[in-house]
C-alpha cells in the first residue's frame, strides 16, 4: 500500500505537467504579490516594498505542495519602477518537483490628473524544473524499465518574457497580464520521446475598489481571474473590511475550488503581517487539513519621505 501510494502521488504530479492546466502558483492574498504576476506594479507602492509568503496547500498529505515567495520592487523616478522576485514550488516527497523561478521586473507609468496612473510592465526571468523520478520504489506495481521512472526530469534553464498595464486611482485598480510568453518544453532526461509537458501561456485580469462607509470601516472587493491554454478559467473572488486603517478582516471564495479567510494586521506604518486559511469545496476537501498562508511585507523610505500607510493597493 505504501509503494502504492508514491506511485499514484507520482502520477499525480507528472500529470500535472502532462495536462495543459494552471501552472502558475494560486494565492489567497494574491494582493499582496501582484509582482510575481504582473510587472507593472513594480514600483507602484512610491517606497521600496519587501514582500514574503509562505504558502502550504493540502496539509495532511505527506508531500503536500509548498511555496516560498520573496519580492522586493521601488521606483526609480516618477515614471519608473523596478522590481525582482524568487519564487520556489516543491511537490511531493518520494520523487519531489521543485520549480524555481527567478524573475526582474521594470514598469514605466504614465501619470493623469486626479492621482490616476497607468503603467506598463516588462518581465524578464529564468525557471529550473527537477523532478527526482528515478528514487521512486516502483517494485511489483510498474515496469521498472519504464524510462519515466528511470530517469530525473532536469530543466535548469528555462528562459522566460511576459509584459504587463497596472491601472491604479486613489479608490480602484485594475491590471492585467501575461508573465510569461515563451513555451518552453519539458523533457525527461536522455529519452527520445523526451517531452513530458511545456510551459503554458498564462493571462491574468485583476482589479479591486475601496469603499469608505465611515471614518473607522472600509470595505474592499477585489477579483482575480487566471486563464491558461486547454484549461478551465480560474475565478477568486475576496472582499475585507478595513477597521481604522490597522485590522482587514476578509473571505476568499475561489469558483467550484475553495472557500476561506483572511485576516491582516498594519502593525507599523511600515509593516504588515497576514494570514489565510482556506479549505476545498470539491472531494479532495475531506482527505486533507486545509491550505496555510503567511504573509511579511515592509516598506522602506530611504529619504523619500514619509511612508504612506495603510496602502490599499
Amino acid at each position: 500500500m505504501k509503494k502504492l501510494k508514491y506511485i499514484l502521488l507520482l502520477l499525480i504530479l507528472l500529470g500535472a505537467f502532462v495536462a495543459k492546466a494552471q501552472q502558475e502558483t494560486m494565492y489567497n492574498m494574491y494582493m499582496n504579490q501582484l509582482l510575481t504576476m504582473n510587472p507593472a506594479y513594480a514600483g507602484a507602492k512610491g517606497v521600496t516594498s519587501a514582500a514574503m509568503l509562505v504558502r502550504e496547500q493540502l496539509v495532511g498529505f505527506k508531500g503536500h505542495p509548498s511555496t516560498q515567495t520573496i519580492s522586493v520592487h521601488s521606483p526609480l523616478s516618477d515614471q519608473t519602477g523596478i522590481g525582482g522576485s524568487i519564487e520556489v514550488d516543491r511537490i511531493g516527497d518520494v520523487g519531489a518537483i521543485t520549480r524555481t523561478t527567478l524573475s526582474g521586473d521594470y514598469s514605466y507609468t504614465i501619470t493623469y490628473p486626479g492621482e490616476r496612473y497607468l503603467a506598463l510592465g516588462l518581465k524578464i526571468g529564468t525557471t529550473s524544473y527537477y523532478a527526482t523520478t528515478s528514487a521512486v520504489d516502483v517494485g511489483s506495481l510498474g515496469d521498472m524499465n519504464d524510462p519515466q521512472f528511470l530517469n530525473d526530469v532536469k530543466r535548469p534553464f528555462l528562459p522566460n518574457a511576459g509584459v504587463g498595464v497596472y491601472f491604479s486611482t486613489p479608490d480602484y485598480y485594475l491590471g492585467f497580464s501575461t508573465p510569461k510568453l515563451i513555451s518552453n518544453r519539458i523533457t525527461v532526461k536522455d529519452v527520445e520521446t523526451g517531452t513530458v509537458s511545456r510551459e503554458e501561456f498564462h493571462a491574468f485580469f485583476m482589479g479591486g475598489y475601496v469603499f469608505d462607509i465611515n471614518r473607522i470601516v472600509k470595505f474592499k472587493p477585489y477579483f482575480m481571474v487566471r486563464m491558461a491554454m486547454n484549461s478551465p478559467m480560474t475565478i477568486d473572488l475576496t472582499a475585507q473590511f478595513v477597521l481604522i486603517d490597522r485590522l482587514w478582516i476578509g473571505a476568499t471564495y475561489r469558483v467550484q475550488n475553495s472557500v476561506g479567510g483572511l485576516m491582516q494586521v498594519q502593525a507599523t506604518d511600515q509593516l504588515k503581517i497576514g494570514y489565510s486559511y482556506d479549505l476545498m469545496t470539491t472531494e479532495v476537501g475531506q482527505y486533507n487539513k486545509g491550505t496555510h498562508e503567511v504573509f511579511l511585507s515592509f516598506d522602506f523610505s530611504f529619504g523619500r519621505g514619509r511612508v504612506r500607510s495603510p496602502r490599499y493597493f
